[in-house]
């Protein structure tokens, strides 16, 4: 039986491992996405007025600007989240 956590496999595990965290991340629209270049994309997009619509938070309702919004977002896990999914189906969208 070939015990593939034995020294002699070893290079051949992190070769795997490090393929798969590649494909992992490249798989992912997020990644290397900062969250300000997110906003910006969104507000580009949609809008304040309309970003506002789309998720009902204070920091894109009352004088809103990128900089209270991610100081906002960086504080506030749920809202960064919804963010985050907004792109995501933002993204989705434009490449359908």
């Amino acid at each position: 039986m070939l015990d593939i956590l034995s020294k002699e496999n070893f290079p051949l595990n992190k070769a795997l491992l490090k393929n798969h965290k590649t494909n992992s991340l490249e798989q992912d629209p997020l990644h290397g996405k900062t969250l300000k270049a997110i906003v910006q994309e969104l507000v580009e997009y949609f809008g304040w007025e309309e970003l506002a619509a789309q998720i009902n938070i204070n920091c894109f309702k009352k004088d809103p600007s990128v900089n209270s919004s991610l100081k906002f977002l960086r504080k506030t896990e749920w809202a960064r989240k919804k963010v985050e999914k907004l792109y995501l189906a933002h993204l989705s969208h434009n490449y359908k």
